[in-house]
């Protein structure tokens, strides 16, 4: 028996990346997957592949039309909808604070922190109707720290922690959870800069990523998507307003590795000890 089974899921990304290592995993627990995205021929491919248990929109999460009609699409089709996971993104406004525009920082909080909102917004009132629902929105490692990303990618993300927390004390009372996962670098095509990333430019990212985190290495779509299935299932039935840290600990702090290495070789204690002892 799946995790998922007799589920109906609605993940927006969900063409690639980690929305595509959720969609499959979903589908595997059993559950029924809506897939959201802009690619249409990565998305259709994906849907044919699941059978009966998957349907391919396309949706910009920008455009609260198309993200309502997905939701309307998924309960139409399968009558309910227990869980919506926000994943879409991009990299947003690039450049120091001075150089980005006006038109760029409102994309990138358009798709970044409105998509959120309009996911959970129209995914809410049904969720309300059947007393029960998941929602799940992709945060990052950089709405944590400071410094790990663009400004506005950063600030958005830290928008959708705030967002969740503030979602989960409003809809507890209807035995809704809403989690955002906040991943490290994972090797996708939204870390690589590349729609269709060659194995060159992969391998770059896992070589100049991997010594920030203290495990010492990037992450993998699949480990984001485990993250994902947990707070979709009732395995997580207590867990709500949490932003889920799955970064190779890099949110934790300095790798013990690049500490100076004063700090590395033991030492006596002499300052404070006391006289005659």
């Amino acid at each position: 028996m799946g995790k998922l089974d007799g589920k109906v899921a609605m993940i927006t990304g969900g063409a690639s990346g980690i929305g595509a290592a959720t969609v499959g995993m979903f589908a595997a627990e059993g559950a029924r997957v809506l897939i959201a995205d802009m690619q249409e021929d990565k998305g259709q491919e994906i849907a044919k592949e699941l059978g009966d248990q998957g349907v391919f929109v396309q949706v910009n999460v920008t455009q609260e039309t198309e993200v309502k009609g997905a939701i309307e699409t998924a309960v139409e089709r399968w009558g309910q909808l227990d869980c919506i996971y926000n994943n879409a993104g991009f990299g947003g406004a690039l450049g120091p604070i001075e150089s980005i525009s006006v038109e760029d920082y409102d994309m990138t909080f358009d798709v970044l922190l409105k998509g959120v909102f309009l996911g959970i917004k129209h995914a809410a009132p049904i969720m309300k109707k059947q007393r029960s629902g998941s929602i799940i929105s992709t945060s990052s490692a950089a709405g944590i720290e400071a410094g790990m990303a663009t400004h506005l990618y950063s600030v958005a993300k830290a928008g959708v922690i705030h967002l969740t927390k503030s979602v989960a004390l409003e809809l507890g009372e209807f035995n809704i959870r809403a989690n955002c996962i906040c991943p490290g670098a994972i090797v996708t095509p939204l870390a690589v800069g590349r729609p269709s990333p060659t194995d060159r430019q992969v391998a770059g990212l896992r070589k100049g990523a991997a010594h920030m985190h203290p495990l010492g290495r990037v992450g993998e779509p699949e480990e984001i998507a485990k993250a994902a299935l947990w707070l979709a299932s009732d395995d997580s039935s207590f867990v709500t307003g949490q932003a889920l840290a799955v970064d190779g600990g890099i949110t934790a702090g300095r790798p013990w590795r690049d500490l100076p290495e004063f700090h590395r070789t033991s030492h006596p204690i002499r300052m404070y000890r006391v006289p005659g002892k």
